[in-house]
């Protein structure tokens, strides 16, 4: 047990070096989100057609467009999901593609750019080749024959799509060429992202970009300053041989906590592993895994619970299977 002079002292010098850090990194995480804001203002529908309309390659272009930061995409993606506009591995391509908020934090931490790039790169061939694998065990069972069923999105949701849509109501199986005019085009596509683009203008963007900046400004200084606590209370040095000493165990946790369904997931597990705490098997089990609302999306819009259990169990073992073959082979990013 601490005497109270030195749990004082610990307290204070977590809090001081928390908000150094924090601060530390705002500038970059504020820049880099503007760019990434524009770039999805500009490409978001652009981005959406692209997977509707991708057909068999589905997971490769899933694969790619879902590792763009941010976790809207994986929101859209699970959306498109629920309608069956994309078939199930284009979905996992997605899910497993996502960077979610690790681009910024490893942006803003300095992180080498090999190992960024890496780290994405193994990431979207991971959701590409499981994607397909996935699509080709549907076909082989066959049960990947489904159709369009934006409609019954709509009409459970009541987004005033198939009451106010003629050619949603009387053709609903031509939906999926006219979703665009239809509002689960954006209604439900972007439901779980902070922020809708309604304005063209700059002002949209650098509001958007200030926004996430804050919210993962709070949870990045959460976070460092609990992982402070723990580093002055136990020392870094015993806690890092701890994790590494249970790599394997660690795979399985830091699964587990990416599929908490929002950003602060994969701002752990990448703060953890910039910190030299989590390792690179361990690191990736949980960024594979977090998909961020996605999660939440698609337990909302696809009302079949054995499917989004079987989805969800499916990317934590896939997760944590690829984490225990970096651990065996002794990968490093």
């Amino acid at each position: 047990m601490y005497p109270m002079e030195e749990i004082i002292h610990i307290i204070t010098h977590s809090i001081e070096h928390s908000i150094i850090d924090t601060l530390y990194l705002v500038p970059i995480l504020y820049i880099t989100y503007v760019a990434m804001e524009w770039i999805e203002h500009k490409a978001g529908s652009k981005t959406q057609e692209a997977v509707k309309r991708a057909g068999a390659a589905g997971p490769l272009v899933g694969a790619v467009l879902g590792a763009v930061p941010q976790c809207g995409f994986s929101a859209m993606g699970a959306t498109l999901y629920a309608g069956r506009v994309i078939t199930l591995g284009t979905l996992f391509a997605v899910f497993l593609s996502t960077s979610d908020e690790m681009l910024p934090i490893f942006i803003a931490n300095q992180a080498p750019v090999s190992t960024i790039v890496s780290i994405l790169l193994t990431k979207i061939m991971i959701g590409m080749v499981v994607g397909f694998l996935v699509d080709a065990a549907l076909r082989l069972a066959n049960r990947d024959k489904q159709g369009f069923r934006i409609h019954e999105i709509c009409e459970r949701d009541e987004c005033g799509c198939v009451g106010e849509c003629d050619t949603c109501k009387q053709n609903p199986e031509l939906v999926y060429e006219h979703v665009d005019d239809c509002k689960i085009g954006c209604d439900h596509t972007h439901h779980a992202h902070d922020h809708a683009h309604d304005d063209s203008g700059w002002k949209s963007v650098l509001m958007s970009a200030l926004k996430h900046t804050v919210q993962v400004m709070i949870f990045i200084f959460i976070i460092t300053l609990v992982l402070n606590l723990i580093l002055e209370s136990i020392g870094e040095d015993q806690l890092a041989n701890c994790l590494s000493d249970n790599e394997i165990l660690s795979v399985f946790a830091s699964a587990l906590v990416g599929l908490i369904p929002n950003c602060a997931a994969s701002i752990v597990i990448a703060e953890l592993y910039l910190e030299g705490v989590l390792g690179a098997g361990a690191m990736l089990s949980g960024l594979l895994v977090s998909a961020g609302v996605g999660l939440l999306v698609l337990v909302r819009t696809n009302h079949h619970w054995k499917q989004n259990v079987a989805i969800i169990v499916g990317l934590y073992v896939i997760g944590a299977v690829f984490g225990l073959i970096v651990v065996a082979l002794g990968i490093s990013f």
